[in-house]
Formats: structure tokens, C-alpha cells, sequence
């Protein structure tokens, strides 16, 4: 592998890591800036705050990586990503957390420009495969960021902070001096009206056949947004879980996703179609979803983290079929709206599942996965007929 790839899968790694972290101490740590009794709602928030920031400025970065460079626009998300990270570790109240989040937000939208990085670097025939070891590389830092946040939480609650402001800025002086630029920046004038964070999305009305897999994109992570905003809290209520285990359970389904999504979504695709990929990772999803709504004990979810981890089978063939969809110059622009609908949905995500947990939560936690399974079963005739008529479009002019 070349010295740029693994220069922006480390990013990566690092931003799923910095996500990830944060899930296994966020109950704690609003009870002791809130000393609410009921935190569901503020993690709901926090999360919908973290994707709307993301919302707003995936486009944006996705952009302006085309007209000035994917390089500079990585190294200053990079940095932005550090200091974040020490904003939150010394947060004493609310509003500080809060901004935090939406400081890391912000800087997590460079995932539009490392994805771009990626296709520029990238023969066609190779792309899903490196989106695979993309999706791969999220999954290794859902395996680092839950268990050092849940062990080195509980020494100290804003320990796994300061580790991740660490791990960001030495990442940002080995891109800096690592990273060379992917392409030619345009360096035109910038139209001010293109960084309009819903402009993108108009501009995929224009291409024929990209919008199904937009909405492929929006349904799954919808669903998606349901584990990292209740996860720790059904882990507490139903199984009596402290940080670490939280942080263990999170980091066995990285390892589990990480094995899925090296080896699994090329096969997967070119057995089943895109569409077969997506519908057999949701019919895996939702088998471990049930059996989770009635577990009583702990050691049932880590002996379905394999069936859970094929759930995710489907996203890289998609990926694949998007990028084609768009000549070299707007790649930037189209990882950016991908990032952007998916933010989208993880602004609405959290919000609703969260309330629904406060709604069941004293009386079944565990209901919390048959929503989501009820949201999957809704999704799967749109998935089978928004899909059908997806295939390669000519790049439309913004």
C-alpha cells in the first residue's frame, strides 16, 4: 500500500476512533455537568449537533478540496480535530461539551475529502475494493476509540480526550509532511453560492440514476444512528455495564466489521448484485437486532457480533456505483454529498431514537432494536425499488 493511502486511512481511523471514544463515557459524563437524572435527550443532541455540523460542512470541505487541493483542506481538519479534543477535555460545563461536539463535527467532514483523496488515486476497478478498506479502517477505529475511551475513562473521564488530541496532531505532522496533493487544484475563483450546504443536494436532482443511491445511503444510516446514541445506555440499564465493557462490546463489533468489510463486499456484490448486498446485510442486521431486544444477559451480544457485522455488506458496492456516476473533477463534490445525506440522517437519527429510549426505557430498553428493525423492514421495498433504476449517468454541469 503507498504512503498516501495509509496516510489517509490513519485519518480515518483516527476520526472513527475519535467517535467512537466518546460513547462509552458520554453517559457519565453528562450526568456530571447536567446532574440530569434522565440523559437521554442531551445524548441525542450532542449526536444530531455532532451530524449537522458534519451536514453543513462535508460539501463545503468536498469543494473546496477541488478548487484548492485535497492537502491543505486535510492538514487544517486535522489540526481543527486537536484542538477539539482539548476543548472537551477540559470542558467544565454544557455549553462547552456542546461546542466541542460541533467543533468535531466540523473537522470529521474531511471524510468527504479523504474519500475523494482515495478515487483520485484510484483505477476504476480498484475503487471498491479500497472503499471496502475504507469502510475496514472505520471499523479498526471502532475497535481502538470504545475501549480506550471505556478503560481510560474509567481512570479518568476526560483521559480518552486528551489521547485523541494526541493521536489527531501527531497524524497532522506525518500528513504534512508525508501527503502529497492527489490532483491538480483548480484554483478558480470560488463561487460563493457552492458552499451553500444544500446546493449539493440539488445538484444530485440533476444527475439521472444518483438520487436511489443517495437514498440507499440516507435509510441505512438513519437506522445506523440508533447504536451510537443508546448503546451505552442500554448496556448500563439492561446488563449493568461500566465503560470498559461498554467500550469492549463497541470494539468486538469493530473487529467484526473490520474482518466483514476487508474481505467480504467485492464477493458479496459481484455474487448478489448491489442491491442482493444490501438486502441480505439488513435481513443480517435485523436477526441480531431481535435477539438483542430480548437478551437478559451480556455474553448473547458478543456471540452475535459476527451476524450484526454483515449488515454492512452492501455500502462499499455502493460507493463504488456512485463514484462512476461523476467525472474526476466533481469527485470531491460527490463524496460530499454522500457524507452530506447521511449527515442529514444522523441529525434526525439521534433525536428520534433517543426520544423513543426515554419513552421505553425503564419499562423494556431492549425495545429500543425493535424500532429499529421495524425502521429496516419499512426500507426494504424502497431499497429494492429506489435501486432498481440506478446505473452510470454522464456528469452533469453544476
Amino acid at each position: 500500500m503507498s504512503k498516501p493511502l495509509i496516510v489517509i486511512f490513519t485519518a480515518i481511523g483516527l476520526d472513527a476512533a475519535g467517535i467512537g471514544l466518546i460513547f462509552p463515557i458520554l453517559p457519565r459524563l453528562l450526568q456530571e455537568v447536567t446532574h440530569a437524572e434522565n440523559i437521554a435527550p442531551y445524548i441525542g443532541i450532542m449526536t444530531a449537533l455532532y451530524a449537522l455540523m458534519q451536514f453543513i460542512f462535508a460539501p463545503v470541505l468536498g469543494a473546496l478540496s477541488d478548487n484548492l487541493g485535497r492537502r491543505p483542506v486535510l492538514l487544517i481538519s486535522l489540526a481543527g480535530a486537536a484542538i477539539n479534543y482539548l476543548v472537551m477535555a477540559f470542558a467544565p460545563e454544557l455549553w462547552m461539551l456542546l461546542l466541542g461536539r460541533a467543533i468535531a463535527g466540523l473537522t470529521s467532514a474531511n471524510v468527504s475529502v479523504a474519500m475523494a483523496y482515495i478515487t483520485d488515486i484510484s483505477a476504476e476497478d480498484t475503487r471498491a475494493r479500497r472503499f471496502g478498506l475504507f469502510n475496514a479502517t472505520f471499523g479498526i477505529g471502532f475497535i481502538i476509540g470504545p475501549v480506550l475511551g471505556g478503560l481510560l475513562g474509567d481512570q479518568w473521564l476526560r483521559l480518552p480526550f486528551i489521547a485523541a488530541a494526541v493521536l489527531n496532531a501527531c497524524n497532522m505532522l506525518v500528513a504534512y509532511f508525508v501527503l502529497p496533493e492527489s490532483r491538480t487544484p483548480a484554483r478558480e475563483k470560488i463561487d460563493l453560492a457552492a458552499l451553500n450546504p444544500l446546493r449539493p443536494l440539488g445538484w444530485v436532482l440533476s444527475m439521472k440514476g444518483l438520487l436511489p443511491v443517495i437514498l440507499v445511503f440516507f435509510i441505512l444510516s438513519a437506522t445506523g444512528e440508533a447504536y451510537g446514541t443508546c448503546w451505552a445506555l442500554w448496556g448500563f440499564d439492561t446488563f449493568r455495564w461500566n465503560g470498559l465493557w461498554v467500550g469492549l462490546s463497541l470494539g468486538a463489533f469493530g473487529v467484526c466489521q473490520t474482518v466483514v468489510q476487508a474481505l467480504l463486499p467485492g464477493p458479496a456484490a459481484k455474487r448478489l448484485g448491489e442491491r442482493g448486498a444490501v438486502v441480505v446485510g439488513i435481513a443480517c442486521a435485523c436477526l441480531a437486532l431481535l435477539a438483542m431486544a430480548f437478551a437478559s444477559q451480556g455474553w448473547v451480544v458478543f456471540a452475535i457480533m459476527p451476524v450484526f457485522a454483515l449488515g454492512g455488506i452492501g455500502t462499499p458496492a455502493f460507493q463504488a456505483l456512485a463514484s462512476r456516476q461523476v467525472d474526476p473533477a466533481r469527485q470531491g463534490q460527490l463524496q460530499g454529498v454522500l457524507t452530506s445525506a447521511v449527515s442529514l440522517a444522523s441529525i434526525i437519527g439521534p433525536l428520534a431514537f433517543s426520544t423513543f429510549y426515554l419513552a421505553v426505557q425503564k419499562a423494556w430498553p431492549g425495545a429500543i432494536w425493535l424500532s429499529v428493525v421495524v425502521v429496516y423492514v419499512i426500507a426494504v421495498p424502497l431499497v429494492l425499488l429506489g435501486t432498481r433504476a440506478a446505473r452510470p449517468a454522464q456528469a452533469a454541469t453544476a
